[in-house]
Order: structure tokens, then sequence, then C-alpha cells
């Protein structure tokens, strides 16, 4: 087990708060909250971000994710700043309730990675936020906010975070679906963009010792390679039905799962999958190839699809005519 270092800093209400939460909530509601979490999980966010890009709007779908990353990369890098101890660490009576990293031990600070600020309540800002921003509706801005605010109060519920987590989690959200598409508006060069973007990240690599900053970081190397790509080489349009939307969706979905479970075992065999830097530089690599792989060059696989759906269909009209 990997010692739970860090720093430990809080208000007191931050404590008597979540002890009163997780003693006075039934357990159903407990459940019922915590389920909230998985609107901020990688999951249910590459499954929204895939029907998005792959699917209904393919420069609305490079808009969010880009967002979603560099939230990710941002605040990954800020807790490796603050090292902020979980809640659970330091007080025994607040339990854990959704762990993050669920196949590793709670305390390894490692895989559950630090405390401040939140990445649930980051990513539910930047993702849900981005979304509400581009479609400019009422009723999208007033999802977005709840759900926004179900996912961080789900954070606190679950004894993951402190409420200041949550709260610098949401502005970490705000200031990123801010900044990043004004800073794109400014530099047309695309290669240029990525690149600053990357050199905001470059830092962590000598200094974070959580996975979540160097999955963020290969996010954001594959998907900067993949956007150069993509434009250059594919240029793939959305999917016109919707059993066509629903095999990309699927085929993308069993591409992720592939290419994950291939990659570890490559990594599995080098022998580096536990061995400190190596692993977070090896983890960079597998996302980065990863979402190369399923925003750059899975898309290719869309003309064949469509000729396969379509294609005999207009070879049928053209011998008619």
């Amino acid at each position: 087990m990997a010692a739970a270092a860090g720093n430990t800093f809080y208000f007191d209400w931050e404590v008597l708060l979540e002890i009163w939460l997780q003693s006075h909530l039934p357990a159903p509601v407990l459940s019922l909250i915590s389920f909230f979490s998985a609107f901020g999980e990688e999951t249910l966010m590459i499954l929204l971000l895939g029907l998005i890009y792959w699917c209904l709007d393919k420069e609305m779908g490079r808009y969010i994710g880009l967002n979603a990353i560099m939230g990710m990369v941002w605040h990954s890098f800020l807790k490796n700043i603050f090292l902020r101890r979980r809640p659970y660490f330091d007080n025994r009576d607040i339990q854990l309730l959704r762990p993050i990293e669920k196949g590793a031990d709670i305390y390894d600070i490692e895989a559950q990675g630090y405390s401040f600020p939140s990445g649930h309540s980051t990513n539910g800002a930047a993702v849900y936020g981005s979304l509400a921003r581009c479609m400019k509706k009422k009723w999208v801005w007033i999802l977005a906010l709840v759900l926004a605010f179900l996912i961080g109060f789900s954070r606190v519920v679950v004894g993951a975070h402190y409420p200041t987590d949550v709260l610098a989690g949401w502005t970490m959200g705000a200031v990123t679906i801010l900044l990043v598409p004004a800073l794109e508006k400014r530099i047309p060069d695309r290669r240029i963009f990525y690149g600053i973007l990357l050199l905001t990240g470059v830092p962590g690599l000598f200094i974070a010792r959580s996975r979540d900053f160097y999955t963020g970081f290969g996010l954001l190397l594959g998907f900067a390679l993949a956007d150069l790509f993509e434009r250059r080489y594919v240029n793939f349009e959305k999917a016109l039905t919707i059993p066509e939307g629903l095999l990309r969706l699927a085929g993308g979905g069993l591409a992720y799962g592939g290419l994950n479970l291939v990659l570890k075992q490559l990594i599995g065999l080098t022998g580096a999958a536990e061995a400190g830097k190596a692993a977070f530089l090896f983890r960079t690599c597998r996302y980065t190839i990863i979402i190369f792989v399923l925003l750059g060059c899975y898309p290719l696989c869309f003309k064949i699809l469509k000729e396969a759906l379509g294609g005999g269909k207009g070879r049928e009209a053209d011998k008619s005519a």
C-alpha cells in the first residue's frame, strides 16, 4: 500500500457537515446521491462525448471534449500542488462510500488521488456547462446547473471531498470553459494552440504523484494529434440515420474497451505497470494512443459503414436511372 502522504487542512464546519450528512441521511438516500457521482466519471463522459462527436455534431464534440480534458489536466495539476489529503484519511468518523479507483486500496494515494480541487465537480461544470453554452437553451442551462450541483454534493456525501474541494472544482470548470475557447479564438494556428495547452501541463510531468494527471495529459496529447489528423485526412460527417449512429457508438465502445485491455496487457508484459514514474508515463502513452485512435483513426471506418448501410441503395438508383 502506498503511503497516504500529503497535507491536511480543512475548516471544522466541513468535517461536521460531512459527518452529519452521513449519519442522518437514510441508506437509500445515500445510495441515490452517490449515484450522481457517475455523471462526472470517465465511463459516462466518454459515452456522452462519443455520442456527440461521432454521431451528432463533430464540432460540438470537439468543443466539449477539449474543455473537459483541459479541466482534467489543470485540476489534477493543482491537486499535486496542494496535496490535500481526502477527508476520510484524517477523520475516521467519515466513511468513503465511493472510491475513485475501486480496485485499489482506499489509502493508496497514487490510485485514489488528492482532494483539492474535486475532479468530479470540475468535470461536471466543464462538460455540462460546455454543452449548455453550445446549445444556448434555457432548459439545458437549468439541467447543467442541477447536474453540476448534484455531482459536487454527491462527492461531499460519499466522503471523497471536502465542500471547499467542490467549490474549487466548480470554479475550475467555469474558468476552463471561458479560458480555453477564448484562447482558441485568439490563436488560429491549431498547432500553436495545442502546443500552448500542452506546455501548461508539462510541469506536472515532473511533480505529479497521482494517476489522474498522467491520464489527463495523455488525453490532451492524443486529442491534439487526433484533431489535427482528422481535419487533414478524414473529415468525417455526422451520422444521418439512427442505426448508423448506434453502430458508430457501439463500435467506438468496443474499440475503447479493446484498446484499453490490449494496452494494459502490453504494459504488464514490460514489467513497468507498477514501477512508479514509469507506470505514470506508460499511463500517459496508453491514453494518448486510445484517444488518438478513437477520435482520429476510428472515424475512417465511417465511410465503410455508410457504404454498407446506404451504398447498395445508391448503386441501384444509379442503375435504374
